[in-house]
């Protein structure tokens, strides 16, 4: 039997966002709500499950977290709030953004030739402030 699975995001007390996957997002949510969820939800307690997508089968929903998870906390924001014509535009490096900026205002900047990676692991702690445009993710 092939189980479905679901990708989350939750937004913690401390501002935070939580990105993670499970086959029962119901029993999920209770674990994260009643401090039995991850390590991350432990210390920061969510608020609010702010965004959800189901796949037919759990590895699909557990390659989506890892993507999304990776992803800087605007682009976070802009699937959070349906603004999916925003995300091409997020996807790109910050350093290409300042290049492009600097280019157009007719000064000479170099950007960095390093190639995109994705993050793997547990879900990230991101606050926004520390990790915003410090690499090139999808």
């Amino acid at each position: 039997m092939i189980m479905k699975g679901y990708m989350y995001i939750l937004l913690c007390n401390d501002g935070s966002y939580y990105t993670g996957s499970t086959n029962d997002l119901e029993r999920r949510m209770a674990e994260h709500f009643s401090g039995q969820g991850a390590n991350h939800t432990k210390k920061h307690p969510p608020v609010k499950l702010l965004y959800y997508e189901e796949f037919q089968r759990i590895d699909e929903a557990f390659y989506r977290e890892k993507q999304v998870q990776g992803w800087s906390r605007k682009k976070k924001e802009a699937l959070i709030n349906g603004q999916y014509e925003k995300l091409p535009e997020l996807s790109k490096c910050y350093s290409q953004k300042e290049a492009d900026a600097g280019a157009s205002a007719g000064s000479v900047t170099v950007a960095s030739t390093g190639s995109a990676t994705e993050e793997t692991g547990s879900a990230t702690e991101e606050t926004g402030s520390a990790t915003e445009g410090a690499g090139c993710h999808q």
